[in-house]
């Protein structure tokens, strides 16, 4: 019985680690992932999800080089706040480009083919994740052009930065963003993992909780539905293996 309880627990918790990235609650996210096309110097960031300004500001345009709620945040868990595991930023603003708007052939095809109606299941995004990435509270919107990142003694700090001029909101606002883009920054300089929000900050532009903003950064390029299907034939192996070493046991013990 110990045997098949293991092996159901390592299945079950394979096939929760194979859902769809999470789109329906009220919560933003940014998705990282390495780049293919250059794995050594990019990553890929895909933004998604929705919530609600918990109070009136604005985000700033690309030379505001600090913290503030207006438009950034500090992390809290995992990690002690850290997000940043290499190659520390101090207080810089990295440059969004479009993702669809790059060379980055094998990246936009690996996002193409997950869209509704692009052929691929085990992964999917919006069709709105081909956009460039955007911003939308209330009735105006912005191109979020680049990214603040800070790799503080405590707690770390990223937020985003807006094209053209400032993007003033409401409080009660609803706030969307979409679209992929690519920063000049390899994987291994984050730590894996969903990184939540620091209880003392929280951007305004988005709900007044730990959860409302969440960056989830990925290790591995986005997988092919066959690395899936391997992935999935070797914990099913192991369950059986497991489920025989038990039985074995039990009879070997049983007068």
């Amino acid at each position: 019985r110990k045997g098949l309880a293991l092996g159901a627990f390592v299945v079950a918790a394979t096939l929760l680690a194979l859902t769809p990235l999470e789109q329906s609650q009220a919560q933003l996210y940014i998705d990282i992932f390495p780049s293919q096309d250059n794995p050594t110097s990019e990553t890929v960031w895909i933004f998604s999800g929705s919530s609600t300004a918990n109070q009136s500001d604005s985000i700033r345009i690309s030379p505001g080089g600090d913290l503030q709620n207006q438009d950034s945040w500090w992390f809290g868990s995992p990690n002690s706040g850290n997000i940043f595991q290499a190659n520390g930023p101090n207080n810089q603003i990295f440059s969004l480009s479009s993702l669809f708007a790059s060379s980055n052939t094998a990246d936009r095809n690996s996002v193409l083919s997950r869209i509704p109606g692009g052929g691929k299941t085990n992964i999917t995004f919006a069709a709105s994740a081909t956009n460039t990435p955007t911003i939308t509270i209330g009735s105006g919107n912005r191109t979020i052009s680049h990214l603040f990142m800070d790799d503080a003694a405590t707690e770390d700090g990223m937020g985003i930065r807006v094209s053209g001029s400032s993007l003033s909101y409401s409080g009660g606002a609803s706030s969307t963003w979409v679209g992929a883009g690519i920063i000049n920054k390899p994987i291994g300089d984050f730590f894996t993992g969903t990184h939540a929000l620091a209880s003392s900050s929280r951007p305004d532009f988005a709900a007044n909780n730990s959860g409302s903003v969440q960056v989830r950064v990925n290790s591995q390029v986005i997988p092919e539905p066959e690395e899936y299907a391997l992935i999935f034939g070797l914990f099913a192996l192991g369950f059986v293996v497991v489920r025989r070493y038990w039985q074995r046991k039990r009879q070997a013990t049983t007068p």
